[in-house]
């Protein structure tokens, strides 16, 4: 897309996570009301789901820079599948710490670390996304983990990100124990109708945006009609149309416009399909996950 066209200086509606363009709605707002209820605990877990792009990982992101890496030591991994035996490497390695060893070696490296950290006072915050693919076994590893204290605190404090059938899971009497400790809790839900328009308008001035194009109001609601005000296909259409518009050299952006653009995505996914390829959720709970597990660690944080 031709930024100049329309005067902007990056691309507004990237389906990357980006906190510069975190958008406060009432749903955002509360979720990271909860998020930081939860931290002032300073121990167990907190759970935050939505559905798929309502905007969980960008919260993080957000919640990650208002923490800052003075106060926190912070790490965020994907789990899908694992077994609950390699958990603690795989945590270790999310925060930046070897994994050579048999388990309780790793376990151990990263006990210190945990008391080496809270003893500069710094706490440990571990991030889990797509919660929903961790298996039972697993989370319940990632309670044990939890356990770990040293004169009454707690050393790793962790967060739970998943989609709305997380909480089906969260509910089993398997994990219960798990359950107990979650200290804080919130579903995201959609943006509302009028808060579409706030959200299009906010991330487009966030991207150099002069009132060119004008969106028509009846633009802002054929976006949530298509929509259901799911921040990442908001991004999509969106992103789609001011394509459209710069091709056509479109000044005002239509409800037209909106409606046809949004019928084509309908169209691009059904198109010339190709065989799915298989995804890393498909891989088996086998003892050679690790090794392709660990490369999606990303660690955060300095002192590492």
């Amino acid at each position: 897309m031709d930024l100049d066209h329309y005067g902007l200086t990056e691309m507004p509606f990237r389906l990357t996570p980006d906190d510069r363009f975190f958008f406060a709605s009432q749903e955002h707002s509360r979720a990271l009301s909860h998020l930081l209820f939860g931290l002032a605990q300073g121990e167990g877990f907190i759970v935050v789901t939505g559905e798929v792009g309502a905007g969980k990982t960008t919260l993080v992101e957000r919640l990650s820079v208002r923490l800052g890496t003075d106060a926190y030591w912070l790490a965020t991994i994907m789990v899908p599948h694992s077994r609950a035996e390699d958990i603690v490497k795989l945590v270790a390695a999310g925060f930046g710490m070897p994994t050579e060893g048999d388990v309780a070696t790793v376990t151990s490296q990263l006990t210190r670390r945990l008391r080496a950290e809270r003893a500069r006072g710094r706490r440990a915050l571990l991030i889990v996304d797509e919660a929903q693919s961790v298996l039972m076994p697993a989370l319940e590893e990632l309670r044990m983990l939890s356990n770990l204290a040293e004169n009454g605190r707690a050393l790793l404090q962790i967060v739970l990100l998943g989609q709305p059938q997380f909480r089906a899971t969260m509910s089993s009497p398997e994990l219960d124990q798990l359950s107990q400790r979650v200290l804080a809790s919130y579903h995201i839900g959609a943006l509302s109708r009028d808060e579409v328009r706030t959200y299009v308008e906010h991330r487009m001035r966030m991207a150099g945006w002069q009132d060119l194009p004008r969106f028509e109001e009846a633009a802002f609601i054929t976006i949530y009609d298509y929509t259901d005000g799911i921040p990442r296909r908001i991004n999509r259409l969106c992103g789609r149309v001011l394509l459209h518009g710069t091709l056509e050299q479109a000044d005002v952006i239509t409800a037209a416009l909106v409606e046809s653009v949004a019928r084509e995505l309908d169209t691009d996914l059904t198109r010339g399909a190709a065989p799915p390829s298989r995804a890393i959720s498909d891989i088996e709970p086998d003892g050679g996950n690790l090794d392709r597990l660990v490369p999606l660690m990303k660690p955060k944080g300095v002192g590492r």
